[in-house]
């Protein structure tokens, strides 16, 4: 099984499932928070390559990594998104946030 977490060069990785429901939102916050804290990690990329369904609990955990690593000047990144993904991503309001790369 693939690691979901992944630290290297200040900037933490979080593989995201396949289904972001409510049911893995708290597991991602607890262990994104785990390493936020650590102080080893300055930004945070969602790296969505594998994953087809997100809802509004997806974007609270976004958005609440965001406002923490914003307070110390970091940058979130959503990477991989297929088009379905990118359009929650974008209705959300969450791009005037982070940025959307592929």
């Amino acid at each position: 099984m693939e690691k979901m977490f992944e630290v290297k060069d200040g900037c933490l990785t979080i593989r995201m499932p396949e289904e972001m429901d409510h049911h893995k939102a708290e597991e991602i916050r607890e262990g994104a928070d785990e390493y936020l804290l650590s102080g080893r990690v300055r930004h945070v990329i969602f790296d969505f390559s594998g994953t087809r369904f997100m809802d509004s609990s997806g974007i609270g955990v976004i958005a609440g990594r965001y406002k923490k690593v914003s307070s110390y000047g970091g940058k979130v990144v959503a990477a991989h998104a297929n088009s379905r993904i990118r359009k929650i991503i974008m209705l959300s309001g969450l791009t005037d946030l982070i940025e959307i790369v592929d």
